[in-house]
């Protein structure tokens, strides 16, 4: 949904209206995953996708007819794969898409941060209707869906912000699968007490604080800005750490690791990557985003290096445990040397850590689940 914010302020700023549709569950090799949005305006332009193209016009369509209803429902749209062939795509599925005439306010106020604390991620659960339409391929004959109930806000930690079930225990375990979408960052729909819901995420963007104003840090950036990553570059040397060279870095802070992560309020959200190589520089920062508790923590150095840091490490004070936590030597072994590969590797490392990644090539996983 954010990413079609920028569109729907210019839309607005002209006085159009938007309608949306808005994936909520998906069956077999669907093309979009679940929060894949496309929005329309009042006047015919589109922003966004539910399918890749096998089906926009139609949930187009939808949105229109809603929008002249007023009423918002879920339908099926079954995707043979000749039709997915027919737009690039390898194959088929099906997918349960809630088509709305406009975008409720509780989703607009969650995408924009302003539901909720300054900050905050939220969550918008979505109760869907227990009778969803057979599967089919093509889309449904008009008038066939059924309308989803009114939506429940969560923050972080699954508490209430807005709405309910009616029924506290619901809302409870609703609320901590929510607290768990958060913090994967992914939408998706979920079961609970034989009713399902649609998780819709709006997690507070991610950061990336790299340490080391290299040049393997310029591609880093440009990598995680490409993800959706708030990026910020430190490094204690004002001449290497300039906007000149780190243009597309949001926040660029000339100090020292620890006066750095004071000011930036380092925390468990965070993802460090240490590229100073530098031990003066390094070691503070690792002790530091260890002790702040970052989700993820990766230092350059070899494997002899990493093995004499980590006794300064201990000596520090650091527990074996968190130094276990340490991705060093960082990235994942692409077999690339220069900065731009370098960089690659260590945003496809973080990219596995966040996602759950094994890190191991798709063609072999894949081969070894067919053996099991």
């Amino acid at each position: 949904m954010r990413d079609v914010l920028e569109m729907l302020d210019h839309w607005r700023a002209e006085g159009v209206g938007a309608g949306r549709a808005v994936v909520v569950r998906t069956f077999g090799s669907a093309p979009r995953p679940e929060g894949a949005v496309l929005v329309v305006a009042n006047d015919g332009r589109m922003m966004g996708s539910v399918s890749g193209g096998c089906v926009e016009a139609a949930a187009a369509e939808e949105i229109d007819r809603a929008r002249r209803t007023g009423n918002s429902r879920v339908i099926r749209y079954g995707i043979s794969d000749e039709e997915a062939w027919d737009v690039g795509l390898a194959c088929g599925g099906t997918i349960d898409i809630l088509v709305q005439p406009a975008i409720p306010t509780e989703i607009m106020a969650a995408a924009t941060g302003s539901l909720g604390a300054r900050g905050q991620s939220v969550a918008v659960a979505t109760p869907l209707p227990a009778d969803a339409p057979p599967t089919e391929f093509g889309p449904h004959e008009p008038g066939a869906g059924a309308p989803p109930g009114a939506t429940i806000a969560f923050d972080a930690h699954g508490t209430v912000l807005g709405g309910s079930t009616g029924d506290p225990g619901v809302d409870a375990s609703v609320g901590a699968a929510a607290a768990r979408i958060l913090d994967d960052g992914r939408s998706r729909t979920i079961e609970v007490g034989g009713r399902a819901f649609f998780i819709e995420a709006f997690p507070v963007r991610p950061r990336l604080v790299i340490v080391g104003a290299v040049e393997v840090a310029r591609s880093l950036v440009r990598y995680a800005r490409e993800l959706g990553y708030e990026t910020v570059v430190v490094d204690g040397r004002a001449t290497f750490a300039t906007s000149e060279r780190f243009p597309d870095a949001d926040r660029i802070v000339v100090a020292w690791p620890d006066e750095a992560f004071d000011a930036l309020d380092v925390g468990p959200n965070d993802v460090v990557a240490i590229l100073s190589h530098d031990p003066k520089f390094d070691e503070p920062a690792i002790v530091e985003a260890m002790r702040r508790g970052c989700r993820y923590v990766g230092a350059v150095g070899s494997r002899k290096t990493q093995s004499d840091r980590r006794k300064r490490l201990l000596e520090a004070g650091l527990t074996a445990d968190e130094i276990s936590r340490l991705r060093g030597p960082i990235g994942l072994d692409l077999g690339g040397r220069d900065p731009a590969e370098t960089g690659l590797a260590i945003m496809a490392e973080i990219v596995a850590a966040r996602r759950g990644g094994s890190g191991v090539p798709l063609r072999e996983r894949l081969a070894a689940g067919a053996a099991g």
